[in-house]
């Protein structure tokens, strides 16, 4: 190895970090596990002292021998997470996460009060319970000597950029969660940070994804056996960073990742809002756009019915007795911890529909298949509506890991589906970042080219594409009958 770049996936319960050559090949994976912590029912919080010191120690295990090849850094990191720092860039409570549902209030004065159409406009988006936006607000609100000692505003990636380079830095695409940012014009809004309370010398400096926002510590780089010149770049958020490593970065390019929540990431040329924010749109890790449809539930359904439901380890030979596609009379809605793309439904709770005396156990798992893939078709079908072409999508996940649900898939889609070499995810993406940065290739999507491999591709099948084309008009139907019972539930 000529020269190594490393990727950081600061992960919600830990953190993976690869080790990349000159050439894209991955020479080592490390990582290290980290606690979660849930003060009160629906908050969750993290200490990002921890993921300091966890990176740091996977670091020294991920580059030992090699310490001298290292070239750069580079991260993708949960999104949306709360850092705040005091005047001495101390941490001033643990971060409130992602996942955390603490701030319904919040969002209901953002998206009623201040009104939908006022942050649509000046974000792209409207405001979700995980957003950052409506994380200050509550802070405000309920911690306000919390609040005033608040010097610096960080994502939970851009802190541990911080640790490694002194720079208070993010990227365009992780700040395009924070309900702060002018996602068209990629600026931060003045308008949000004056209707939450935020200062604008609090707000870390924006870069592009690929761009150096400084160099590793002297005492950082000493104690890894670093040189002096070892390049830290900016990163992406985990899925504009996964999008990196899939290769999903031209103008129509789709992945769909099937991982315990279920997203649909679209990249585009161009910045589109659709009319009801059912999406996300966000600025991309390779210096455009993208449109995100986020699922809650995904394989996790899959999971919560094999093994909390019947109790069967054997997802092989479960799959395995399912034989016909497209006529299953069961229909399954996803909506296990609620919905956001494109419903925004907190309420919102799983259902099984169409049973009778002759239903089978595969009937039933086949429908959990066939309702996680609607339900991204929910999103794509937003997309389409916005005027982007789809020709083809890429797939990841563990849920992708099944024949079976790809080809429910590419099916219930209409299009190809591509499965690829590398599994990587946000840690490849960060490491193809660096090497970006570093200048080893000329662009984002000159490392994609070069580094991504399609190894395998599902086709749609006409007959089966058209009976699941029926299918999915009747589940179209079934959210919106359900809708006025779930507050009631």
């Amino acid at each position: 190895m000529q020269e190594g770049y490393i990727g950081i996936d600061l992960g919600t319960s830990s953190v993976k970090i690869i080790l990349m050559d000159e050439e894209g090949k991955i020479i080592r994976t490390v990582s290290r596990e980290y606690p979660l912590s849930f003060p009160r029912p629906g908050w969750s919080e993290q200490a990002p002292e921890d993921w300091y010191e966890k990176s740091l120690d996977g670091l020294k295990e991920l580059v030992a021998g090699m310490e001298s090849k290292i070239r750069g850094i580079s991260f993708g990191g949960q999104m949306h997470g709360l850092v705040c720092l005091d005047s001495e860039d101390k941490v001033i409570r643990p971060a409130i996460l992602w996942n955390d549902g603490r701030t319904e209030k919040e969002c209901e004065y953002l998206n009623n009060d201040i009104g939908r159409d006022v942050l649509s406009a000046e974000t792209g988006n409207i405001a979700f319970a995980g957003f950052t936006a409506p994380k200050l607000l509550w802070m405000k609100a309920n911690e306000p000597e919390n609040f005033a000692k608040i010097k610096k505003i960080m994502l939970p990636k851009d802190y541990l950029a911080y640790r490694f380079s002194g720079v208070h830095a993010t990227d365009l695409s992780d700040a395009s969660g924070m309900l702060l940012l002018d996602v068209e014009h990629r600026k931060w809004s003045e308008k949000m940070c004056e209707i939450c309370g935020v200062e604008k010398e609090w707000l870390p400096q924006l870069f592009e994804s690929y761009e150096v926002i400084g160099t590793v510590r002297k005492d950082m780089a000493d104690a890894l056996g670093f040189g002096a010149d070892v390049k830290v770049i900016a990163g992406a958020g985990d899925n504009a960073a996964a999008a990196v490593g899939t290769g999903t970065v031209g103008n129509g390019d789709c992945n769909i990742s099937l991982g315990t929540s279920g997203t649909i990431f679209i990249s585009s040329d161009k910045y589109s809002v659709d009319a009801h924010n059912a999406l996300h749109s966000f600025d991309h890790a390779n210096g455009r756009y993208h449109l995100m449809g986020c699922m809650l539930s995904a394989a996790s359904c899959n999971q919560w019915w094999m093994g909390n439901i019947l109790r069967d380890k054997d997802f092989a030979g479960a799959q395995a007795e399912i034989k016909e596609l497209g006529t299953n009379r069961v229909f399954y809605l996803p909506y296990l911890m609620g919905e956001r793309s494109p419903h925004n439904d907190p309420n919102a709770r799983a259902a099984f529909v169409g049973m009778s005396l002759d239903t089978s156990r595969a009937d039933m798992l086949q429908a959990v298949y066939e309702g996680v893939s609607f339900a991204i078709r929910d999103s794509f079908e937003v997309a389409k509506a916005s005027g982007i072409a789809v020709p083809r999508t890429k797939i990841c996940g563990g849920g992708a890991k099944s024949p079976l649900w790809r080809r429910i898939m590419a099916n219930v889609l209409n299009i190809p589906v591509d499965s690829i070499e590398s599994e990587e995810g946000p840690a490849l993406g960060g490491a193809m970042l660096a090497a970006v940065g570093c200048g080893r290739f000329a662009s984002v999507e000159e490392a994609a080219e070069r580094i991504v491999k399609t190894v395998g591709t599902v086709e749609p099948e006409k007959d089966i594409a058209e009976k699941y084309e029926e299918r999915y008009q009747v589940f179209r139907e079934i959210y919106p009958a359900l809708k006025p019972v779930y507050p009631k539930l």
